[in-house]
């Protein structure tokens, strides 16, 4: 009989160990759900996580999916830190994108070198004041930011698709629900020719070190993780817990929403009706496998883009639906919450006999 034994304390070698041991079973997963599809394991392993970066160009695409997912992650890791249940991170990105969309299409054709910060800026503010609302329903009305963020996902989608077929759709575009292309001046630079590469890539790295900087060398950042790790000792300890909360939303919805202007300005150039493949929600998954670190979460940013191009290529070569990047997303997290336990409990192992004895029997 196997038995969970709570841990007196969390095993710090399984803290780290967890999200290692969750990639290799779902590798392993993986190849079973390969091999009953009638395919090679190995072979479809190697089309799924090793052919889409067998070149300059994959590798570049690696980085242009990784850039908003680790945004959005690195952003929700400073929330998550202060126990705010922000999942709105796809909905925040799809107001940044809308707004910084609506900001680039008013410039039209003029030139500036303040043109793409302003359109980057007024993306990250989109994004911030759409988490601010979720912020405020939960500190004025005590409201659960878990409801009001996902049904903010719905609410910005719908007003993305009520732009994009309304004010924002192209007059020249034949019909097609999509805004007119960006000037080259709201249009993020590309970082290495013939590739799509962009400095959006620089954003988000530059992102993580600031967030690593907040959380560990600054006074609000400790105040997060006192929040985050016992509330009432943060009360005691005269932190203002409304402002706490405001400011880990507002920096979360940020970065979400410059994940979404840097898509839109980067390799998208245009506002369409699917700017996001749904990065917003692949971040939470990427935040905790992260350890909500801003460096466990680059590596897990990289993984989750790889997953993103490598459902792409296994629809093209070895025709299977695209939801098979769900899939593997889902066995992810579910390996890695699985594996979770394992720092809470130890596994125990007990006879036959020892269970008589404890029974009586």
């Amino acid at each position: 009989m196997i038995k969970l034994v709570p841990r007196g304390e969390q095993s710090r070698a399984m803290a780290y160990m967890s999200p290692v041991l969750a990639g290799l079973l779902t590798l392993f997963t993986g190849g079973i759900f390969f091999a009953a599809l009638g395919l090679d394991p190995l072979h479809a392993l190697g089309v799924f996580l090793i052919a889409p970066v067998s070149d300059i160009y994959g590798i570049a695409e690696l980085c242009v999916k990784a850039a908003p997912i680790m945004l959005c992650a690195v952003g929700l890791a400073v929330a998550f830190k202060a126990q705010v249940w922000n999942i709105g991170a796809e909905g925040q990105l799809l107001m940044g994108g809308l707004v910084g969309s609506a900001v680039a299409l008013q410039f039209g054709e003029a030139e500036g070198f303040w043109i793409l910060p302003t359109v980057l800026i007024s993306g990250m503010i989109g994004g911030g004041l759409w988490g601010l609302l979720a912020a405020w329903l939960k500190t004025r009305f005590n409201a659960n930011e878990i409801l009001t963020t996902i049904m903010f996902n719905y609410i910005a989608l719908y007003l993305l698709l009520y732009f994009v077929h309304g004010s924002l759709k192209d007059p020249d575009g034949y019909g097609f629900p999509e805004s007119a292309l960006f000037s080259d001046a709201a249009t993020l630079p590309i970082l290495i020719e013939d590739t799509r590469i962009h400095i959006g890539i620089l954003f988000a790295l530059f992102a993580c070190v600031s967030i690593w900087v907040l959380m560990q060398r600054s006074f609000i950042g400790f105040q997060i993780k006192v929040l985050g790790a016992d509330a009432n000792a943060a009360k005691l300890a005269g932190f203002r817990h409304k402002h706490l909360v405001w400011i880990a939303m507002v920096i979360s919805a940020a970065l979400a929403g410059l994940a979404g202007a840097s898509e839109v300005t980067g390799p998208i150039g245009q506002l369409i009706p699917s700017i996001s493949p749904g990065y917003g929600y692949a971040a939470i998954i990427v935040a905790f496998l992260g350890r909500l670190h801003p460096i466990g979460i680059l590596f897990a940013s990289i993984l989750m883009a790889l997953i993103y191009m490598g459902g792409e290529l296994a629809q093209i070569e070895l025709n299977l639906p695209l939801a098979v990047t769900a899939l593997f997303q889902g066995m992810l997290l579910f390996y890695l919450l699985a594996c979770d336990v394992l720092i809470n409990f130890r596994i125990r192992l007990r006879t036959a006999a020892a269970n008589n004895a404890v029974t009586g029997n």
